[in-house]
């Protein structure tokens, strides 16, 4: 078969890319837990029957890098149309346990009913003829998403302990399994808030079924055959261009390292990145070893990491696709810390080392750095959980200031709106503004953190996991580190990582890190 012209291949991009971004919409107007309504903590994307990520909404990058492996993981399972899959374990293609991902094969016939079925070769609905698996009942791929819940069970109201040493003490590991009405049952029994968790992961099985009609119209519109030959040259078009930016990076060997805030002490990260024409290698050898705290981080989270901040380095526009990964090769020893092994806690791994991660390979290219932490905060009781991620200042850049309190890197997130947040838990927002200064000074300045001081209104338990407390985010070229963060209970400092107990007008104040400067000023 000749391959699509242009034109053709940019309209499939376009239906593709649209048909995520709609079941991005659908999964947010229809969750009931602010973490996804609100913050929309949650992405979505499609990949092909061989399980390759063809096309994602601009959403979470910890999670669309690090799906493919979901996927990778119920791929030789039964499919058949109707039946999803759900998994959270971070060793079997999850991240950390409050990230659920659902996937869902999709078909050529789904959405059409016994007369749209029926119909004759000529009619609206008909799909292009062919023998076998090429036929009406074909595999078109998969739709999948992944979304963050408030709780999945465990010791902790909202599943992000500080202090967690194994997956146990972080809540419900779901291995890969269908998903179905009993299935949601079984699962939320053992959470908190079971009718919002059921709420939400009907919202995810509604957020595929939304991307399944969309693909198999797209089938229909222009043929089986033809939507998988645009499948694959929208891979092999990512691929061609992803080399082309990598091969205008200086070949030779780059190198950083840095660390993390560990409980007992830093963590030390190294990278050892070289450009080798149009490939490039990211070796973390020489990183510390898988450790009894939750800084642990599974392997696809690692490559997660790495290929957002090599986007960031190369072409944004690069169709967002398993194609654009192809010349990167991520090298971390397994059993350590990039590349832990079961049963160690990974909670923290999925939100701050992921954030070194992607900081280590930006400063082995020279670029100053963001906040690097998502200063994660949780709070709750037996009558609700609530999570939230916190923005700060980014790095500045050669050319331009850093942008200020928002949250780039691999979060993405939302903040939710104080409104929202009063009114639906037991919380009242003192403070929410800009830190004021805190961003690096240089020629181009970082850009500043955030201040958000809670009061609680009823007992609760809170859990803070946060980064850049102890060691600034540096800046490059002569530019100044930005700010390091704080963390206050009632106007006394508490550690990067720490937990404990509010009571009626306790405050729990944070103040985020500012980026760092670039340039001498």
């Amino acid at each position: 078969m000749s391959a699509l012209d242009p034109v053709q291949l940019q309209v499939v991009v376009g239906a593709l890319r649209a048909t995520c971004e709609e079941m991005g919409a659908v999964l947010i107007r229809s969750a009931h837990s602010a973490n996804i309504k609100e913050r929309r903590d949650a992405s979505t994307a499609l990949f092909d029957p061989a399980g390759e990520m063809v096309m994602q909404a601009e959403h979470i990058p910890v999670h669309l890098g690090a799906m493919p492996a979901a996927v990778a993981a119920v791929l030789g399972e039964q499919h058949a149309p109707g039946r999803s899959w759900v998994l959270n374990d971070p060793y079997r293609g999850g991240t950390h346990l409050p990230d659920i991902t659902v996937i869902t094969p999709v078909y050529a016939n789904d959405g059409l009913d016994a007369a749209g079925a029926g119909e004759g070769a000529g009619g609206a609905g008909a799909v292009e003829a062919g023998a076998g698996a090429a036929g009406a009942g074909a595999l078109l791929g998969f739709a999948a998403n992944r979304a963050h819940h408030a709780d999945v069970g465990g010791p902790t109201p909202g599943s992000m302990p500080a202090d967690s040493s194994t997956l146990a003490d972080e809540g419900v590991v779901i291995a890969p399994q269908p998903l179905d009405d009993a299935a949601i049952d079984r699962l939320v029994a053992q959470m908190r808030q079971p009718d919002q968790r059921r709420a939400d992961l009907r919202a995810q099985l509604a957020a595929n079924r939304a991307g399944a009609l969309r693909l198999a119209e797209l089938a229909r519109a222009t043929g089986v055959a033809t939507l998988r030959q645009a499948m694959t040259e929208v891979l092999d078009y990512a691929e061609r261009r992803a080399r082309a930016c990598i091969a205008e990076l200086p070949d030779g060997v780059r190198e950083a390292q840095d660390v993390l805030e560990g409980i007992e002490g830093d963590v030390p990260l190294r990278l050892r990145a070289t450009v080798d024409g149009d490939r490039l290698v990211l070796d973390f050898s020489g990183s510390a070893a898988e450790h009894d705290g939750n800084l642990n981080c599974p392997l696809a989270v690692t490559r997660s990491a790495c290929y957002f901040a090599v986007r960031v380095l190369t072409d944004p526009d690069i169709p967002p696709s398993a194609g654009a990964y192809r010349p990167i090769e991520v090298i971390a020893p397994q059993g350590s810390l990039l590349n832990a092994t079961p049963p160690h806690a990974v909670v923290a791994g999925n939100v701050e080392t992921s954030s070194r991660v992607a900081d280590l390979v930006l400063a082995a290219f020279g670029r100053a750095l963001g906040q690097g932490t998502m200063n994660n905060l949780t709070l709750g009781n037996d009558d609700f959980t609530y999570y939230e991620t916190l923005g700060g200042g980014q790095g500045a850049c050669p050319d331009a200031d850093g942008p200020s309190a928002v949250h780039v890197a691999m979060s993405n997130t939302l903040n939710t709106p104080v409104e929202a947040l009063e009114l639906e838990f037991p919380l009242r927002v003192v403070e929410y503004g800009l830190r004021r200064g805190s961003g690096g000074a240089g020629a181009h300045g970082g850009g500043d953190g955030i201040v958000r001081e809670l009061e609680a209104l009823a007992p609760m338990t809170w859990s803070l996991i946060s980064e850049r407390r102890r060691h600034a985010p540096p800046g490059a070229d002569g530019g100044e580190p930005g700010a390091r963060g704080r963390n206050l209970l009632d106007g006394e400092e508490v550690a990067a990582k720490a937990r404990g107990r509010l009571d009626p007008g306790s405050r729990l104040r944070v103040e985020t890190p500012g980026g760092g400067g670039h340039g001498a000023a």
